[in-house]
């Protein structure tokens, strides 16, 4: 569109791609590879899942040569000769007992052990000695090539005929000075001919602009290829001296870096709270362990998980390369058992590491007294599951699978799905591991030095832009104050001075004998993401944000809880109901529903959690909206299919709950209605709050309405449930879970 040809080659000098495609409609932009044209037949042929041995190598041939005569005789269909067919024969393998399999293409030597290792490393950062390798399928890839590229023409002989009279120019200013640029109908372009820059491209969706030392060449599909004539002087070279334009380029790469690796980690895992909910998160620290950026996954892991990266670098000041560790110590960056981080150093150049990534995900249960380890009841932490204190889970690329073992069948209550508790770890090693590709090639690309030094400067950009939204709030101190539904306070000061604030809880109340006690990770995460709220620029969340904020919390209370103290639900409901007072002490939000509305249920085999979306408190402008996560949770809630395809349940109801907003001039979003029917005895789970205090409006509007549990027995009997409870479900029961409103903004002027 308008300025995509100049965006075009802005982007091409800055990242040193040679050539760009404008397709001939919206002006959409897209890398383009030399190279010859292929025409492509793959087939596959399932396998009985049987060892990677000789004798079953040989016992596939048949099966090859059969998908070889099918795909040979179809690219010859194409009019391809048979000297211009070539065949490759692969497998899909895996190790015995995981469930990604890798692709491999048959070696010369038809010896499948080393590169299949090898492959598994350089994917997953790990081998895994002594687990023998299974056969899943056999593939076979047919391929007639030509020797044309069928998609660009050659350069024109006659590729300057647009001089002399009737051709057009205007003066355009660009790079400090004018230029005489040459104006030219895109329609009017003939296939195969070379436009030097300067050039002004007109269509009809916009204007092209050609920089100077760019060619355009149009193929007869009417596509336009920017090309860059690039020497090794015009190569991208990167300061270590911050500007603009670079700045925006790495924090899109830092951020990339970091949604890559979510990528990797949902196709790699298997449980329903990764794959499906997406309740993990992942980031790029620096050399000391600091947040630089992330992607956009879940409030409360992201603040927090700095300190578990410190931690780990305290434990283990000798990493060396191929080594990851794990952790999930509330008390120590965690958030709380469930949650289990794994970090990898990242080595260049030194033999200290030069950068950290790491990724949290919530695994289905650790253990603890309750299937899902999300306890209404507990009152310690090991009745949460098993606590891992920066252990390490890989050395030198092999995996301990003997201390996993060990670690999550201790205690009094181990985890009860060993199977699923390995795989996901497996799938945390291997997004990192593809985080640790990524910043390799960054580096190879950059520099070493270009990248810390924007590392820093992106955390300095995030500490001026919440300098600059704290200019815009006047100065003075905000106070705030909500409870948890059994009264224990949470207070909140907000001194405001300049570009500098002073967030201050100490007069929130005393640690709660049960398990809703916040770790002090978590209420970092909270302020974190409400001040990185403020900033109006799209910029990573990172520890930057924080350098204007001086954090005061209270130790041994309900937000800085003794060593040993439940946390669970801190976690889940307390972070929320923090993020509701702060933004209520600057005016900017009614309540939200305020609660993470966990559900867990399972038995002896296997534990299912969940969390359910509700209302959104509405702000200046703008009413809430209805039926979403809110604030520190930003996970899915299952699909019904998945839900019931994996899990013994139906839902018999998942509804908008209408009219729970609260009224106003903007109106609080609803809460939702999930009405689970169990289909066996389970055990039940539901760790709540805004059950008796509802989500405050602001301004005037009006509160939410409260969420609701109900138990409704098989036999018609109906029993209301408080915000924290379990029971044993028989078959038949149902669970009725109500969820809360918004709160409103603002006079309802009707």
């Amino acid at each position: 569109g308008g300025a995509g040809g100049q965006h075009a080659c802005a982007v091409a000098r800055q990242l040193g791609i040679q050539k760009i495609l404008i397709h001939p409609f919206a002006g959409v932009l897209s890398a383009y590879g030399m190279g010859v044209a292929d025409t492509v037949w793959e087939g596959s042929s399932p396998v009985s899942q049987v060892p990677l041995t000789r004798s079953n190598l040989a016992s596939l041939n048949t099966q090859f040569e059969e998908l070889v005569i099918q795909g040979t005789n179809l690219i010859e269909s194409e009019g391809f000769s048979l000297d211009s067919i070539g065949v490759q024969r692969k497998l899909d393998l895996r190790y015995v007992g995981t469930e990604t399999p890798i692709t491999l293409v048959e070696p010369e030597n038809g010896e499948y052990e080393q590169p299949f290792a090898e492959m598994h490393h350089q994917l997953y950062g790990y081998v895994r000695e002594g687990r023998p390798i299974e056969i899943l399928q056999c593939r076979v890839e047919v391929t007639g090539k030509t020797t044309d590229d069928p998609t660009i023409f050659k350069q024109s002989k006659d590729q300057d005929r647009r001089t002399g009279e009737g051709v057009k120019y205007s003066r355009v200013y660009f790079s400090g000075e004018f230029h005489d640029a040459r104006v030219i109908e895109r329609s009017n372009l003939i296939p195969g001919e070379s436009i030097a820059g300067p050039t002004l491209i007109l269509e009809s969706i916009g204007t092209i602009w050609l920089e100077p030392g760019f060619d355009a060449i149009l193929d007869e599909n009417g596509n336009l290829f920017i090309i860059w004539n690039q020497s090794d002087e015009d190569r991208p070279s990167f300061s270590t001296e911050s500007d603009p334009v670079s700045l925006e380029v790495f924090n899109n790469l830092f951020m990339s870096v970091a949604e890559q690796m979510g990528n990797v980690l949902r196709r790699t895992s298997v449980s329903t709270n990764i794959k499906e909910r997406l309740d993990f998160s992942c980031a790029i620290f620096d050399q000391q362990g600091r947040l630089v950026a992330n992607a956009p996954h879940i409030p409360v892991h992201l603040g927090a998980m700095g300190e578990t990266v410190r931690a780990v670098l305290e434990s283990h000041p000798r990493m060396q390369k191929g080594d990851v560790y794990v952790s999930n110590n509330p008390f120590r960056g965690g958030s709380h058992l469930p949650d289990i981080t794994v970090v990898t150093p990242v080595f260049y150049s030194g033999t200290k590491p030069a950068f950290y990534v790491a990724s949290r995900a919530h695994h289905a249960d650790v253990g603890g007294i309750t299937p899902g380890s999300i306890p209404s009841f507990s009152t310690s932490i090991e009745e949460e599951g098993i606590l891992l204190d920066n252990v390490r889970l890989v050395t030198k690329g092999v995996f301990e699978e003997e201390i996993f073992r060990n670690l999550f069948s201790s205690g009094e209550h181990p985890a009860r799905n060993l199977t699923d508790n390995l795989a996901d770890l497996q799938a945390q090693i291997a997004s990192n591991r593809a985080g640790v590709r990524l910043l390799e090639e960054m580096v190879e690309r950059y520099s070493e030095d270009v990248v810390q030094s924007y590392m820093g400067h992106v955390r300095e950009n995030a500490s001026r832009q919440v300098r600059e939204a704290l200019l815009r709030i006047p100065d003075g101190t905000l106070t705030f104050e909500d409870s948890l539904d059994d009264g224990n306070p949470i207070r909140v000061s907000i001194q405001v001075d300049g570009d500098q604030a002073i967030v201050d809880f100490t007069d929130s109340g005393n640690e709660d004998p049960g398990n809703l006690n916040a770790p002090r990770a978590v209420v970092h995460s909270a302020v974190l993401y409400v001040f990185r709220c403020l900033v109006g620029e799209d910029i990573p969340l990172n520890e930057g944000c924080l350098n204007p904020i001086e954090i005061i919390v209270p130790e041994r209370s309900l937000l800085d809880p003794s060593a040993g103290r439940a946390v669970v639900g801190g976690n889940v409901e307390t972070s929320q109901r923090v993020v509701d007072v702060l933004l209520g002490a600057m005016g900017i939000a009614a309540a939200s529903q305020g609660t993470m509305n966990n559900i867990t249920f399972g038995d002896e085999n296997f534990g299912y959690y969940e969390t359910l979306a509700g209302g959104v408190g509405a702000c200046e402008g703008y009413s809430g909206a209805s039926a979403v996560h809110t604030h520190m949770t930003n996970t899915r809630v299952t699909d019904p299919e998945i839900l019931e395809t994996r899990h013994p349940v139906r839902l018999d109801q998942f509804t908008i709950r209408r009219g729970s907003g609260g009224g106003g001039q903007y109106q609080g979003g609803d809460g939702l209605i999930r009405q689970y029917r169990f289909l066996k005895a389970l055990d039940v789970s539901i760790l709540s709050q805004r059950r008796t205090v509802s989500p405050f409006g602001l301004f005037g509007g009006k509160g939410g309405q409260t969420g609701k549990n109900t138990w409704v027995l098989k036999n018609g009997q109906i029993k209301v449930l408080g915000p924290l409870c379990s029971f044993q479900a028989a078959e038949g029961d149902q669970l009725r879970i109500e969820t809360p409103g918004g709160g409103g903004f603002g006079q309802d002027l009707d």
